[in-house]
């Protein structure tokens, strides 16, 4: 379906909407809106919600908290929220990926002042969480800069379009007057991990709005859980990445004469991160002089993969009443480049090359290793009306979106890549830790997609709301897809709300599961081993017989009640239900054993394997959602009580092999990479808070359970999976108010410093006790912050 086949949508929602405009009348409140809801009016607590939406003020985190980012503060405070740092994973180790409801990282929506925010240009190709994904970074924006965040547990894509299958994430920043500051340090327990923090907040008034500018500085250290004594962990690097934030954000409101206000939002952050990749052997192993050279790194080396990121976000829009209708009309820029450069590495077979010709066999120690860009450009028109006379109590909005994206692929320089002594030959091509990228994975790319919206939501009688979208939408690359939605809640009492939801979401593929091509290093058991990830449409992929990619469809349904006895006691359970069809994902490895057509074409490359992205399985997901909270005084002071969790649980249903590929769907996707889908997080994950307030004195103890996981192994059947058992940890803090302007906090997060259970470092994903699951693997952390308002 062409744009111009999308106008008829467009013109019955017009059509209908000036069909029922003689029923409106004026509203003077103040408005705002929640997620999940195109209704402007004063917003309702989220036990009032249609559909489950969380809304976590910031204020409390950001002054006191112990987590100095945004995805580890919601990795404890959201039960379907998941973040966990990566290592051994390379560009995977320094995005920190978030997801919900145990989805991929790329089926969750991010909005930024319920605008779409983009996607970073990485693609997730290691470790043990959102492999074969792309995903936001949450950490690129400052937590100071934040109003609240609003996370809407459940299928949205017919009213937000793409991506929206597992929920939908709006981060809301500040526009408040005043000042603010606040100076963080942390650290492991084991000494390292240094983590400094600087950020301040100021909204000035300007005309009659207020402009908020923020300015946030963090500097964390590189942490090592290695055992330099273990013959496979030996001298590697195993914990956090180390990184160096320098962000800027602006956002602001300013109201006009008659009805009109021009809103702008833009920000802007550089980060510096390194991370280090696997050991290479010395004198006397057998990486000499495949990928060492004993004149360079006699006693072996670890390279480091350093990768420069710059991300920018740009929102301009306008808000005016037009014949008593809200219309928004805004234009959002987006993008985030990484450039890596590998160093304390070598290329071997320069080195190699060298040493035959009579040299000490020598060649650089760092490279330019090439990088990739992506970048957004949304133009959104939004039309909204509240009608108080049409059943019940009518909102209708309607609305268009034209959206156009762009990915790029630059190459390293030559030594990050070339085999300077010959294919197959003496020392492996590229740059140790990480190859370049080679001039035929370069690449420019680019497509725009058109959308329209309508969104009905009636209050049909003063117990039931009824909720309806349409979405249709088209992509220049592979087509049309056509969303709905239909939501509703009745209020059995004052204190009781049942609510429900059923609708059709989708994923577009992105650009970079579409065109990321490289040729890179994996170590299976301890062994190295070159592994090309071929493009749609490649050389590979043609002979492979996969087809082009095509969108996701997903079908989703949540149930639930919501319980408010009183206004200091809450309660909301929701269980859900969401079906995928044709998920993509990174197939597994394809060689000349397992699919001889492969073989000559891997020999001609010099590689020893190839994957590929494929929409190739469907997947079934089921969970629970339950948040209790609870005020109440005790002794002198207030304690509040807040109880998070979340169960869920997904199984691939089907493997849709292309006709090519039949009888070969153990390879296109094995137990390991089955498990990496399914038990990628935890399968629970409770979060029970207690905080008790008296004078200038707050305590607050968090107790935080994440469920087990199960993870696939290098070798296979028979050696068991690798199971991780349930594991509790603890999070301690105090603040003291010194004065109404400066307050002090000090604590400890995982305080009694639990470890994931130990596994076969030869069978785990980064080669080391454990993988990074559940709440990482670096142990008990301490912090102290000093907050001060001026």
């Amino acid at each position: 379906m062409h744009a111009t086949r999308l106008l008829p949508t467009a013109l019955a929602a017009i059509t209908l909407c000036a069909t029922v405009s003689a029923f409106a009348q004026d509203n003077s409140l103040e408005r705002v809106t929640v997620i999940g809801s195109r209704k402007s009016l004063p917003a309702a607590s989220s036990t009032d919600t249609l559909v489950p939406v969380d809304i976590y003020s910031m204020s409390k985190v950001t002054e006191g908290g112990g987590q100095f980012d945004l995805a580890q503060t919601l990795q404890y405070l959201s039960p379907s929220f998941n973040s966990t740092r990566q290592t051994g994973a390379d560009g995977a180790d320094l995005i920190d990926s978030a997801a919900l409801r145990g989805l991929g990282s790329d089926q969750t929506l991010v909005l930024v002042n319920g605008k779409r925010r983009h996607t970073v240009a990485l693609v997730n190709l290691f470790g043990a969480r959102n492999r074969g994904s792309t995903g936001t970074d949450m950490n690129s924006l400052p937590l100071l800069a934040i109003d609240n965040v609003q996370v809407l547990r459940d299928g949205a894509a017919a009213q937000y379009g793409s991506d929206a299958i597992a929920g939908v994430i709006n981060v809301q920043l500040k526009k408040k007057q005043g000042c603010e500051a606040v100076a963080g340090y942390g650290q492991y327990s084991a000494g390292d991990g240094k983590n400094y923090l600087a950020s301040a907040y100021c909204g000035i008034k300007v005309g009659n709005g207020t402009l908020g500018l923020t300015g946030e500085w963090q500097d964390r250290g590189r942490s090592n859980r290695n055992d330099p004594n273990d013959e496979l962990v030996g001298p590697r690097t195993i914990g956090d990445t180390a990184v160096t934030n320098k962000t800027v954000y602006l956002n602001g409101e300013f109201p006009l004469a008659a009805d009109n206000k021009l809103y702008l939002t833009a920000g802007a952050q550089n980060r510096d991160a390194s991370s280090g990749a696997w050991a290479r052997g010395g004198v006397g192993s057998d990486d000499i002089p495949s990928r060492n050279s004993a004149a360079m790194y006699p006693n072996g080396f670890v390279p480091f993969i350093n990768g420069k990121i710059e991300d920018r976000y740009f929102i301009v829009g306008w808000k005016s009443l037009i014949a008593g209708w809200d219309t928004d009309l805004s234009q959002t820029y987006g993008s985030n480049k990484m450039r890596y450069n590998i160093s304390n590495t070598l290329n071997a077979s320069i080195a190699n090359k060298d040493l035959l010709a009579g040299g000490k066999g020598i060649s650089a120690t760092s490279f330019d290793a090439g990088g990739f860009g992506f970048s957004q450009a949304t133009t959104n028109v939004d039309v909204s009306r509240f009608f108080p006379n049409l059943l019940g109590g009518s909102n209708i909005a309607f609305g268009a979106e034209y959206r156009k994206e762009k990915y790029d692929i630059g190459a390293g320089e030559p030594g990050s890549y070339i085999d300077a002594d010959g294919v197959g030959f003496g020392g492996n091509a590229g740059s140790q830790g990480f190859p370049g990228f080679q001039p035929g994975d370069a690449t420019n790319k680019s497509r725009n997609s058109q959308a329209v919206y309508a969104d009905w939501e009636a209050n049909l009688t003063s117990a039931l709301t009824l909720d309806a979208a349409l979405r249709a939408e088209h992509y220049s690359d592979f087509g049309s897809t056509t969303t709905a939605k239909l939501a509703g809640s009745f209020k059995a009492s004052k204190e009781v709300l049942l609510r429900a939801a059923a609708s059709t979401g989708f994923r577009a593929p992105s650009l970079q599961q579409l065109y990321f091509s490289s040729t890179f290093t994996d170590f299976i058991s301890g062994k190295p081993l070159d592994v090309v990830l071929a493009p749609n449409g490649s050389k590979i992929t043609a002979a492979a017989g996969v087809p082009a990619l095509k969108q996701e469809k997903s079908k989703n349904f949540t149930v639930g009640i919501t319980v408010k006895p009183s206004t200091d006691t809450a309660l909301t359970v929701d269980l859900y239900q969401i079906n995928i069809k044709d998920r993509i994902v990174l197939s597994g490895r394809f060689d000349e054993d397992n699919y001889p057509a492969l073989g000559a074409i891997l020999q001609g490359l010099g590689v020893g394997q190839a994957q590929f992205f494929v929409n190739s399985i469907n997947t079934r997901t089921r969970g629970l959602d339950l948040t209790a909270s609870n005020r109440m005084k005790l002794g002198a002071g207030q304690l509040n009580t807040f109880l998070a969790l979340n169960i869920s649980s997904t199984t691939v249903t089907a493997i849709n092999a292309p006709a090519a590929l039949k009888g070969f769907e153990d390879v296109l996707l094995s137990e390991r990479e089955r498990l990496f889908i399914e038990q990628g997080g935890p399968r629970s994950k409770a979060t029970l808070g207690f905080e008790y307030s008296q004078g200038a004195w707050t305590g607050e103890a968090k107790v935080i359970h994440f469920g087990s996981q199960t993870q696939g192994t290098f070798s296979g059947p028979p050696v068991p999976n690798l199971h991780y058992k349930p594991k509790t940890s603890m999070d301690l803090g105090m603040s003291w108010q010194a004065t109404p302007a400066l307050k002090f906090s000090v604590g400890g997060n995982n305080v009694f410093n639990v470890k994931p259970t130990r596994q076969d470092p030869y069978e785990t994903d980064n080669g080391f006790y454990y993988d990074s699951v559940q709440f990482g693997l670096n142990g008990a952390s301490y912090y102290a912050r000093a907050y001060y308002r001026f």
